[in-house]
């Protein structure tokens, strides 16, 4: 058995107590020094301990942040920590055929830019929605790659708000999976959804609603002429709740909602929208994160 599936031994106070700990953790981790964790001291570790690359890491970030990973912090390292950390493989990513065929200009429009930006080597981030064990242990999942992985992304004033990172990939692919006939996504990004959702035999029409008519224009310009089956596509600049009230009616066969740039301000956004299932009961409704949202709307995990 793996520290997934074995059982952890804790009380359910001591277990979410935790789950709050490693949430913290990784979140200062990630917010603050991403690349903290060398190169070098992995592939020292993983050597001379005879481990995993990811096990490495995990002893690393465990010795960075202060923890007895053999001692006092054992089963905070072995149950939460170590199985939270993932060694990637660059070519799934990199043969994505979004990355492969579409090129993004440096351009900037407004508040919004169009640029590439490139994770560093053993830099960590974010690889999809956290899992949670029988025992209801929250595990999140922190990813790295040994060598450089550059993406695009849409920064607003600078910040991100929408990029092609692994996770980004990852949890979209569950949605695309399903999509099917006239396919409505609230949220237009860099149209990675669309760009699929387009291609796929099954798909009719994809319309994107973006609230944002600078970053239509800019998918317009430099994005949609690169997309297989551009004549597929309609771009609609409104609010998605406004939209949803007006124009879903009969309309669509699937919706993918994607409106918000993470958890933190995704969970009010997504309750919102839910309601929407019961008025339109044969239209199927998928959400970016679900599954991150309903962990962090669950208060019996914290």
């Amino acid at each position: 058995m793996d520290a997934l599936s074995k059982p952890c031994g804790l009380s359910p106070e001591e277990i979410r107590r935790h789950n709050n700990e490693l949430m913290r953790l990784f979140s200062a981790y990630l917010n603050v020094g991403p690349a903290a964790v060398g190169g070098d001291t992995v592939r020292e570790i993983a050597r001379e301990c005879r481990v995993s690359p990811a096990e490495a890491y995990a002893l690393s970030l465990a010795a960075l942040v202060g923890l007895d990973a053999g001692g006092a912090d054992r089963v905070f390292y072995e149950y939460w920590l170590k199985p939270s950390v993932k060694r990637l493989d660059l070519a799934p990513f990199c043969t994505d055929p979004y990355l492969q065929n579409v090129r993004l200009p440096e351009v900037a429009r407004a508040k919004w830019q169009l640029t590439n930006k490139t994770l560093a080597p053993f830099e960590a981030f974010v690889c999809g929605d956290p899992v949670l064990t029988a025992d209801r242990r929250m595990i999140p999942q922190i990813g790295f790659f040994e060598e450089p992985y550059t993406y695009p992304a849409v920064l607003e004033d600078g910040r991100e708000w929408m990029t092609l990172l692994p996770n980004e990939t990852l949890t979209t692919r569950p949605a695309l999976e399903k999509a099917h006939g006239r396919v409505l996504t609230y949220g237009l990004g860099l149209g990675y959804f669309v760009y699929h959702a387009a291609a796929k035999e099954n798909v009719a029409s994809v319309t994107a609603v973006d609230i944002s008519p600078d970053v239509i224009e800019l998918f317009r310009t430099y994005i949609l002429p690169q997309l297989p089956h551009p004549e597929k596509v309609t771009l609609v600049c409104d609010d998605a709740f406004r939209f949803a009230e007006t124009s879903m009616a009969d309309n669509f066969d699937f919706v993918f909602a994607d409106i918000w740039h993470d958890a933190s301000d995704g969970c009010d956004l997504y309750l919102k929208m839910k309601p929407w299932e019961a008025r339109f009961p044969a239209v199927t409704f998928t959400y970016w994160i679900e599954d991150t949202l309903r962990l962090y709307l669950d208060p019996t995990l914290w």
